[in-house]
């Protein structure tokens, strides 16, 4: 279904990405705003891992509303308030997402719109 794109003449991803992806022709493309750990009920996991769980939790949800899942992400931006938070998102990620893993872009930020979030995950899936 997608083509996974790492040249041989550029260095080789260094975690669990992909340098591109391609989609076919054809396919439908969902567009899923950034998602942060927040519960229906309002409640924020205060660690960063439950939190990035949670993330994509929501994301799933999006993607369902269209008919697609997890496995259909082509593309992941995720943003985390520290340093210390890379490890449990990329532990989250790597364990959701096999090889090859979709592109992926993951920065640290100054914040969210509340102190209590340390981590967003936005995302586009084609299917």
């Amino acid at each position: 279904m997608f083509k996974f794109l790492t040249p041989k003449s550029i260095k080789p991803p260094f975690a669990r990405y992909s340098h591109g992806v391609e989609v076919p022709a054809g396919k439908r493309l969902v567009l899923c705003s950034g998602q942060v750990a927040i519960t229906v009920d309002d409640q924020i996991p205060e660690d960063a891992g439950a939190q990035a769980e949670l993330c994509f939790r929501n994301i799933a949800a999006v993607l369902g509303e269209a008919g697609l899942g997890l496995q259909d992400i082509v593309r992941i931006n995720a943003y985390v308030t520290d340093r210390v938070h890379l490890r449990p998102y990329m532990d989250v990620r790597d364990r959701l997402f096999s090889s090859p893993a979709p592109a992926s872009t993951l920065m640290i930020v100054s914040g969210f719109a509340r102190p209590e979030f340390k981590v967003e995950v936005e995302a586009i899936a084609a299917g």
